[in-house]
């Protein structure tokens, strides 16, 4: 597959992502070890705003609204996706991880369609200034693994799968190729909700996110329970948004005969979008350990259970350098 079909760009030596930027949390400041990293933010460069603008059917922006083929029409705020305003929001973060909105259905559009979103995507993440890095996105229609590869080595932190793409065990196994080129390579893999196909009624645009969101991450939770493991056994992974809570449905699995949860050092959900009650839920099933900060900015802010200072700690510091760089907890 030709090299546009992740959307590969050599940086030149004005831009960030390098791979002489082998340590993607070193802070601008002195002290390494308080260096708090939010794991998922969306930020749109202008190059990947101008893709979208360019595009006559979903996904595509006409001026500022958002056009997907299952949900309502979405008004940008485009203020929130500017990146010195948006560094500024959360001072005590010194690295801000974004990726590329899995919901837009970009990893899943014909490679001729999907090539120059991802092109103007990765290339625009390359131009960010600190605090931000990127995850990497590929096209599963025909996915490049020798282009994953290079973005790898041009410093992006790993690679964003849409949820939809680990719905099944065999879905696993079928992405299996290029998730393996992230375990090889010692980076992590994020997974994200993708598309929805079924539009709710404008009145109800909470839906997506709320339902479809949370089946997607469970069912991709689970699937990787069944086979992901025993086929990558090295590859660090994190589920965003709790995985929509299915850690918490383990006593269910284990009264109908499902996989045992066992403590995984390398496997990992993010806090985006809940609270005391949902992150204290997880953390009776899965451990501090598991836990990383993620906002979802600029769709949610971060939020605070009052776990405690190590257990803060802990989730804005220690796992999600744990899960970006690996180590022991």
């Amino acid at each position: 597959m030709p090299q546009g079909g992740v959307g590969v760009h050599r940086p030149g030596s004005t831009d960030v992502l390098r791979p002489d930027r082998a340590d993607v949390l070193q802070p601008d400041g002195p002290d390494v070890v308080q260096c708090g990293v939010d794991v998922h933010q969306h930020l749109w460069p202008p190059e990947f705003v101008d893709a979208l603008r360019s595009r006559d059917t979903a996904p595509r922006l006409v001026g500022w609204t958002l056009y997907l083929a299952g949900e309502p029409p979405y008004e940008i705020d485009p203020t929130a996706h500017e990146p010195q305003r948006r560094a500024g929001l959360d001072p005590d973060v010194g690295r801000i991880v974004v990726g590329l909105s899995s919901p837009l259905g970009i990893e899943d559009l014909r490679p001729d369609d999907a090539g120059p979103l991802l092109l103007a995507w990765h290339k625009g993440v390359m131009s960010l200034p600190k605090p931000f890095v990127a995850w990497a996105a590929v096209s599963h229609v025909d996915p490049d693994l020798s282009g994953l590869q290079g973005l790898l080595d041009e410093g992006f932190v790993g690679l964003q799968v849409p949820a939809t793409r680990l719905a099944t065990p065999q879905a696993v196994e079928a992405l299996a190729e290029v998730l393996r080129v992230c375990e090889l390579a010692g980076r992590p893999v994020f997974v994200h909700p993708g598309p929805v196909t079924t539009v709710a009624p404008a009145a109800h645009s909470w839906w997506a996110p709320v339902v479809d969101y949370a089946a997607q991450l469970q069912a991709a939770w689970w699937a990787w329970q069944a086979v992901g493991r025993s086929l990558l056994p090295q590859l660090r992974i994190c589920f965003v948004a709790g995985a929509g809570l299915a850690p918490l449905h383990y006593e269910r699995s284990a009264a109908r005969g499902g996989p045992d949860l066992l403590a995984d050092p390398d496997m990992f959900v993010d806090t985006s979008s809940y609270g005391r009650v949902g992150l204290d839920s997880l953390v009776r099933v899965l451990g501090i350990d598991s836990l990383v900060l993620g906002s979802d900015r600029p769709y949610c802010g971060p939020t605070d259970p009052g776990l405690g200072a190590a257990a803060t700690h802990a989730v804005r510091v220690a796992n999600p350098r744990r899960l970006l760089q690996g180590g022991c907890p």
